[in-house]
Order: structure tokens, then sequence, then C-alpha cells
């Protein structure tokens, strides 16, 4: 799809910038690439490569949306206007509040596609609110300037706490204090990097923690009796049935936190204790699409890139739940989209809209099954089909006819490394002539935690470190090893981020002959890697000797 084009009756960037002057076609098209190569938002593209500013970007977003746009730098806010807002929402959602005229509250937002920050503003504060759009770092800097640094958690949690002590559950999950505490655990969770929050009841307390780097750690524990007005107000922003306590329900939530696109998936639980929930964070800003960005060695980026390339073959991402799967499926998707390809994709649930490629969500639950949702994919004419997961032999069946029929597939599937996912096919009924057929390629992976680079220290290994490295021990004799020491910007962890390891198993004629012969899973990784595979332990070991990783994550990862 080229920037001039419009999307779902929303005009793009790109075109509106244009029309203004503000940038050209080709660097539209540079902008782009880069978009495609490193992520992020268009505008932000635009503006590091130097072709317009912030302000052009500011004024073609109001635009787009058809709100006004505001310059921060003349004119001061309404004192009635600010006293409606209070600091940690101010904060969180990074808005200012500008004027107030009769019962219409005017706010100063970033990203003017954020609706769901005016219908959330419009309830605590009883106003209509209406959005004007500001350049984002300007804002910033006014909304600390009005409002002073956000407070703490930990007031915020008393406010809640000293306000709730005696009200109803409902009427607390609609104050004041309750809405202020969540912004803040949003605020915080997204600052903290958490890809997942998750709120426990237990029969005599309630427990708040955030997953980071794939560990979880606990934040200031809220008094017992917030759980339920807490869990309901994000039930509430969720839209989902309030009174509804037996059942699990799922729901989405759509904001800008701290003036970045977060999508919230969640997922409420009810237990002995009462009723818990997990939020899935989806941070947008955050995510980087492309294939530079995943950690592949060199000589494994360019199999992935060829992979992209194929005319048709299946191809697998393998690995345990939180591995990464989906993001190496969407930055090999984001390799290969161009405007001559048409990609279709099929997600439960669609994670990250990728401009370009048609995304198509399943619901099971009303017979919008992975298979059936192929059937019909399959007649509009595309070139590449991502499948969410191959997980029962329908879709697996649906998968071969699709490569048989010229169309190149990707998909994920549950295995512990690449060689036995050749058995996971046998196992739902894919005959093996016809993996030898389709099967091009798998990819399996694992996600290792990052040294933090406050902290990280240099060491030697002592020999019984070695000893569980097997034959690659020997050949790191000498080597330094890194680890963090922990520090506050690591949370005392000692890391910060991750990064993949990666096997990549192309199935070339020898594989092909050993799953015809019906060989192990065993004999299939000794062929490989005979054929030039690097395992999972060598992808590691390699983040290990650049530094990046520690031993005792690669050994976590890979087995002892």
């Amino acid at each position: 799809m080229s920037a001039t084009d419009t999307a779902g009756g929303r005009r793009l960037l790109g075109q509106i910038l244009k029309e203004r002057g503000a940038v050209r076609e080709g660097q539209v098209q540079e902008g782009l690439e880069e978009q495609r190569k490193h992520g992020g938002l268009i505008g932000q593209c635009l503006v590091e490569l130097g072709h317009c500013s912030a302000g052009d970007v500011s004024g073609a977003l109001a635009v787009q949306a058809g709100m006004e746009t505001v310059d921060l730098t003349s004119g001061t806010p309404m004192d009635e206007a600010l006293e409606l807002v209070d600091s940690s929402t101010a904060h969180t959602y990074c808005v200012l509040p500008l004027r107030l005229e009769g019962s219409i509250l005017t706010v100063a937002l970033a990203d003017p596609l954020n609706t769901a920050v005016l219908q959330d503003l419009s309830f605590t504060t009883g106003m209509e609110v209406r959005g004007a759009v500001a350049e984002e770092q300007a804002l910033r800097a006014k909304v600390s300037e009005h409002y002073g640094e956000e407070a703490s958690l930990a007031d915020a949690i008393a406010a809640a706490a000293s306000a709730t002590s005696d009200a109803d559950p409902e009427s607390a999950a609609a104050s004041l204090p309750v809405v202020r505490l969540l912004n803040s655990l949003l605020h915080r969770a997204v600052r903290d990097r958490a890809s997942d929050v998750h709120f426990e009841v237990f029969e005599d307390s309630f427990r708040i923690r955030y997953r980071v780097d794939g560990s979880l750690f606990e934040v200031e524990a809220p008094p017992a009796h917030l759980a339920l007005p807490l869990v309901s107000r994000i039930k509430v922003m969720s839209d989902l049935d309030i009174t509804e306590t037996r059942l699990p329900q799922d729901g989405r939530i759509e904001l800008s936190i701290d003036g970045r696109p977060v999508d919230l998936r969640v997922a409420t639980l009810p237990s002995v204790s009462g009723e818990g929930c997990v939020m899935r964070v989806l941070d947008r800003s955050a995510v980087n699409l492309s294939l530079p960005a995943l950690g592949l060695g060199p000589t494994e980026e360019e199999e992935l890139r060829a992979l992209t390339s194929l005319p048709h073959g299946i191809i697998l991402v393998t690995g345990p739940t939180g591995s990464g799967k989906t993001t190496t499926l969407y930055a090999m998707l984001t390799e290969a989209s161009r405007p001559e390809i048409k990609i279709i994709t099929t997600e439960d649930p669609v994670e990250y809209d990728i401009e370009g490629i048609v995304q198509v969500p399943v619901n099971e639950d009303i017979g919008v099954t992975y298979a059936a949702v192929l059937r019909t994919v399959l007649r509009q004419d595309p070139d590449m089909i991502l499948i969410g997961e191959v997980r029962d032999p329908e879709t697996a069946a649906v998968a071969v006819e699709a490569s048989l029929t010229g169309h190149l597939v990707f998909s994920t599937v549950h295995t512990n490394d690449a060689p036995s996912t050749v058995t996971r096919l046998v196992d739902m009924g894919v005959a093996p002539f016809l993996i030898t057929a389709t099967l091009e390629a798998v990819v399996a992976q694992r996600l290792l935690r990052t040294i933090c680079a406050n902290c990280s220290t240099a060491y030697e290994p002592d020999e019984e470190v070695l000893m569980q490295l097997g034959p690659h021990g020997e050949a790191l004799r000498g080597t330094s090893f890194y680890y963090g020491k922990g520090c506050e910007e690591c949370h005392h962890t000692g890391y910060r981020g991750r990064v993949g390891i990666f096997e990549v198993m192309r199935v070339d004629q020898q594989l092909r002959t050993a799953i015809l012969d019906g060989d192990s899973s065993e004999v299939l990784r000794r062929k490989a890697i005979a054929g030039g595979m690097r395992t999972l332990r060598e992808s590691g070991l390699r983040m290990v000797t650049e530094g990046r990783s520690t031993i005792e994550e690669v050994l976590r990862e890979t087995g002892v």
C-alpha cells in the first residue's frame, strides 16, 4: 500500500504531509522503508530522517483526526480546566487540560487517534471532552510544569485505600482514587517494559505483579479490599460484564499511555478467593518488527530473508509460549511485504497491526476457526498466508493444501526444537511424503535475558560451568564471561531486555530422504547439524561470548 492511499476511510499521514508541503513522495517512501526495517510510527521515522519537523507531524495528525492543533508555547491553560484532571491521569495519558467552556473540556494530547482517553476523561470529569493535537515533547514539558512530578505508586495506593474502605464495590470502582491508582499501575507497567500485569486475589491479601523480561516481580501490595474495585474498573474499561464473576471473560483496552499507543488484552479468572485478572501489555511503540532487531547471526538473518522470497512451501516457527514466535513471523512478513505481494494472516488474536497486510482475527467461540477462515482466505488470491498456529489435523491439512496450490505459508507449532517438529506433524496426521513436498524450513527459538548495560561485569568462569557446557566448554576456556551485578535500572536483577536465539533447519534433500524413511528426531537433528544447522545452544553461546547474556541464561533455556 502506498502512503497516499486511504485505509479504512482514514487518510494516511504521508498523504496529508505531502498536501501540506512538508514532504515529497520520495521522502515518504524512504520513511516507509525505514519503518519497515526498524518499526515505529511513520511520523517518527520522517522526523528522525530529517524530512519534516515534529510540528509538521502534529499538524498532519490533527488534520487526519479532524481536530484542531494547539501551540503550547503561547497561551496558558485555565485553572478551572487543570483542576478537573489529576496529576496521575495527566502524566499517564500525557494530556493537558486547556480550557473549560460550559460543559466542554478541551485537552491537548499527542495521539489524536486515542479516542479511548477522551472517553475515559469524560467519565472521570463528567464533561464532554474534546481533543486538540500538540507536539509531544512540548506537551510532556507542559504537563510537568503544571502538575509537577507524578505521585508515587505508594501514595496512589494509600489514597485509594482510605477513600474506598467503607464504599460498596460498584461505587468504589467508579471513584477517582481507584481510577488514579489503575492509571499509576498501567503507567509504571509501560515504563518498566512489562509484558503482563497480574492481579491476584487471595483470602486475606491482594497481590500485583509485573512480568518483565520473562520474570515476575511484585510491586507494592494494595490492601485486600481494593481487589474488587480494581478488577471491576478493569472490566468496565474493557467492556466486560461487571456483574458476571463466576465465568472467565476476555476483553481488550486500547489506550495511549505516556504518549505511546498500548493495547491491553484482559483475561479475568474466578478463583475460590475472588476474581483476578491478567493484562497482556502490547506496547506498539516498543516492538521492532524487523529481522535485524531479532538478534539473528548474519548467516541466520540471510537464511530467514531468503525464506521470505520462496514461491511456495511451509515455514514453521517453534518454541514455548512467550518465546517470541509471533514477533519473528511478523518480522518475516514485514520483510516480504511489497506492493506486488498480497499477504493475509489468520490470528488468535491479532497482536500488532502491520500496514499493507490483511489481518483476520479467529474467534472459535462463534465457529470462526483457523480451518474455516483459511478456506475462505484461499479464495482471496493471496501470495502468502500466516496461520497463527497449526494446532490440529484440520488446520495442518489446510496448510498443506495451501502450500501445494502455490502459496507460501507461515505458521507456529509447539515443539522443543526444530527436528521434533517433523514428528509433531506426523502425529497430526500429515503423511511423510506431504511433509517432504511442502516443508521448507523450521525455525526454533528462545528468548534470553540480556545483561544490564549499566552494571555489566566481567569474570572468569569456573571449571564446573565449563563442564556443564560439554564439548562447547573446552572451546570457551580462557574467554571472559559477563554478568549483571544489579542496579536500580534493572530492579537489581542484573538483566534488562531480551534477545532471541535461533536454530534454522532448512529441509534439504538429505532431510527429505530421512523423513520419508521415518527416521527419529535425533537422526534428523544429526543430519541437520551435518548440513550446517547451528543449534540453540550454539546460538546462545554466541550471545555469551559477545557479552550480551549469561551462561546461566543459556543453560536455563537450552537444557543442562
